[in-house]
């Protein structure tokens, strides 16, 4: 296979790519960060793009050059932010809106003619347990993972009568890069997070991708939902403090 694998510079997107390319398939790993890239093409031989999918043209671009893809790892994305949805700094909310949505979108249109047309190929979104379930300060982050669920759905749907497959993975906490990204490069922030528990691994999401996508090609997994054991859904939030 052909795996295009977004956000492949660190996390879940460069254990995605390490995991497809251990297994002998021809991965081209996409990022901003080109000495991320430069470094994972040294180490494993893959192909690389420097991307930001929130470019339009640019996604456009390098899939122009990419026709034959066979699996579209949407994974760039990410969380900024805690704050409640009164305090929130609003540039946050456009890079998150910019690249969880639109950068999602614009990969997947950018793909899917050549999938129909060749009738194979599957595209693999990467959204967040936080689509499905709130919790304070998620507002838009967690609202850009729930438009990915229904994007992969409804795409799933368009997709009717073809062999093209559509999944929305969406995983729960991670220890990974994306609570120092979200705390804006303040790791001691970020290892509170993750400080007495197992999270989920990056290793973990890529094995879970791989299985999804080398499955029966007449096999389509909609949506699946993973955890860490140590996490679970929290108890409603109730105000005791009332007069």
């Amino acid at each position: 296979m052909k795996v295009f694998v977004t956000g492949a510079t660190a996390g879940f997107g460069e254990a995605i790519a390490k995991r497809f390319i251990n297994e002998g398939h021809s991965v081209v790993a996409a990022g901003r960060r080109k000495d991320r890239l430069d470094a994972l093409a040294k180490e494993t031989g893959c192909d690389i793009e420097v991307l930001d999918v929130k470019d339009k043209d640019a996604v456009f671009d390098v899939f122009s050059r990419h026709t034959d893809i066979d699996v579209l790892v949407n994974n760039a994305g990410l969380a900024l932010g805690l704050e409640p949805a009164q305090e929130t700094d609003i540039e946050d909310w456009d890079r998150m809106v910019d690249t969880n949505i639109k950068g999602v979108i614009y990969c997947a249109r950018a793909v899917l003619p050549n999938m129909v047309e060749r009738n194979k190929g599957h595209i693999i979104s990467i959204g967040s347990a936080a689509g499905n379930w709130p919790y304070p300060g998620v507002n838009v982050y967690g609202s850009t993972k729930a438009f990915v669920q229904q994007f992969a759905r409804n795409i799933r749907n368009d997709l009717f009568g073809t062999k093209v497959r559509s999944t929305n993975i969406e995983p729960g906490m991670a220890d990974t890069e994306f609570s120092t990204i979200r705390f804006k490069g303040d790791k001691s922030k970020a290892d509170k997070v993750y400080a007495g528990t197992q999270a989920l691994t990056a290793e973990d999401l890529a094995e879970t991708v791989y299985w999804v996508a080398t499955l029966p090609e007449h096999v389509n997994v909609n949506t699946m939902e993973l955890m860490s054991v140590n996490q679970s859904w929290s108890p409603f939030h109730i105000n005791r403090d009332v007069e």
